[in-house]
């Protein structure tokens, strides 16, 4: 969820000032991207997955700092949950045995993690929405302690000036009211970051855009919130209105929700982070001591810490990211359409396929995104979340044509392409591309699976609701760990 921040209240000076100083950064931002101060991507990566905690009856439990005290290992990190924790995994290059590095480092931090929970009588799961949450248990006393997210949870609730209505229509119905930000919790993702150069921006991020709704038809993992059957991927909805602080009225202006698809096609990352000063007013008004354009100006790389914190409380499903590294600057994609799991292995699948796939989309003379327009994409998008590896969606030369086909027939050749334009072994491409051709053939993913075994549960006889849950995450967890792919359940 972003940079810790000390418990803290606002006055409008505050306000005033940081918006200021967020218009400062920006003014810098432009004079580093027009002087070329950054380094180049060259196949640099990195992953974020947040996970789930669980006692011996898979209820949510509620000790995340417990087990980050056991685990010792600064890789592991808070979220807004207290049933939640995150794994900030090292970046590396794609080249060579990249991803499998990446699969390797997880699958061992994992473990451990796995082994220290244990100690404190609790179980990881890697899972898009826990499936045994109960309502009644995300109430604001399950937020982490980091005091960001109470501050999170009080600028997002003074800005609305109402609870919140989570309301999701699916294969069954959920209505709610919410007085806190805690439903965000339930959704656990995994986030995909690439380096690029700041002129290859634009391309890798369009390219982002127009495959979010195949990413997640083929990586539901989220059918189930609070009992009911919704979305395939039910994490879309929720968070879009988990974190919304707009009222009804501001809604029907056009005012723009803080978890975006956005609604344009760009040609500069400086038009993101414009964007987001433009149109979003600051929910943690902290200022640093730092003057952006008096360090350029005195030859050094400002931190622009202003604006990374409000780009940093703008929820876009592709977000632009400015970092500062050993003192050198670079921009990335972060890709955060997916949810986490259903294995380690399906995720570095989904992994492969994406970072693939954009390479080779960013790369062509005539872009998908210069065939297709925006609002097609972001149908596709919400299209995919509803109906998970069983959607169609739009692809220019094709029409409307089901995802899985669209994957076997057009997407999978590209993705192979771009791997091997990263450099990525051909052993390791073949075998984790081989998962997403056997999903797209078995017509099975996290999602369509889940909706499987509670509905074969339920058929074999009288459960209740909450039980029949436990005993989904009780056949899920097993198989997790397995690290099998799910078209292999």
């Amino acid at each position: 969820m972003g940079k810790d921040v000390e418990t803290t209240e606002f006055s409008r000076e505050d306000r005033m000032r940081y918006r200021d100083k967020v218009r400062q950064c920006l003014d810098a931002f432009a004079r580093m991207l027009a002087d070329a101060h950054f380094e180049d991507g060259d196949g640099m990566s990195g992953l974020e997955i947040e996970l789930n905690l669980v006692d011996e009856q898979h209820d949510p439990a509620l000790r995340n700092q417990r087990v980050l005290d056991a685990l010792a290992d600064p890789a592991f990190v808070t979220e807004l949950g207290q049933f939640n924790i995150e794994i900030n995994v090292p970046p590396r290059r794609l080249a060579g045995d990249g991803l499998a590095g990446f699969e390797d480092q997880v699958r061992a931090s994992l473990n451990a993690a796995e082994q220290h929970a244990a100690g404190v009588d609790t179980r990881l799961a890697m899972i898009g929405i826990l499936p045994t949450l109960r309502r009644d248990q995300l109430t604001p006393d399950v937020l982490s302690a980091n005091p960001r997210y109470a501050l999170l949870n009080e600028q997002i609730f003074a800005a609305r000036g109402e609870d919140l209505m989570i309301a999701i229509d699916g294969v069954e119905r959920l209505h709610v009211r919410c007085d806190s930000i805690a439903p965000e919790a339930a959704c656990t993702s995994v986030q995909f970051h690439l380096q690029v150069a700041p002129q290859q921006f634009a391309a890798y991020w369009n390219a982002a855009q127009a495959i979010a709704g195949v990413q997640v038809a083929l990586g539901a993992n989220a059918p189930f919130l609070f009992g009911r059957e919704l979305w395939r991927e039910t994490r879309i909805p929720l968070f879009e209105q988990a974190t919304d602080t707009r009222a009804e009225e501001l809604k029907s202006q056009g005012v723009r929700p803080r978890v975006w698809f956005g609604e344009r096609w760009i040609t500069s990352i400086f038009d993101l982070f414009e964007e987001n000063v433009r149109y979003f007013p600051s929910l943690l008004p902290i200022c640093e001591d730092e003057d952006p354009v008096a360090v350029l100006d005195g030859g050094g790389v400002p931190k622009l810490a202003e604006l990374r914190l409000h780009n940093g409380t703008v929820y876009r499903w592709n977000r632009p990211i400015y970092d500062v590294v050993d003192g050198k600057p670079h921009v990335r994609v972060e890709n955060r359409v997916l949810p986490a799991g259903p294995t380690v292995v399906d995720s570095m699948a989904n992994a492969a396929f994406y970072f693939g796939l954009v390479r080779r989309l960013a790369e062509q003379d005539r872009p998908v995104w210069t065939q297709m327009s925006f609002g097609a994409a972001e149908e596709n998008f919400h299209t995919a979340a509803r109906l998970g590896i069983d959607a169609s969606v739009f692809w220019p030369g094709l029409g409307a044509v089901p995802v899985t086909e669209l994957v076997l027939r057009r997407l999978l050749p590209l993705a192979h392409e771009g791997l091997d334009g990263w450099g990525v072994d051909p052993s390791h491409r073949d075998r984790l591309l081989g998962v997403i051709e056997q999903r797209c053939l078995s017509a099975r993913n996290g999602a369509s699976w889940q909706v499987e075994t509670v509905h074969h549960i339920a058929g074999a006889g009288e459960i209740d609701r909450d039980d029949t849950m436990r005993r989904l995450l009780a056949e899920y967890l097993p198989r997790m760990h397995s690290n099998v792919p799910v078209h292999e359940w």
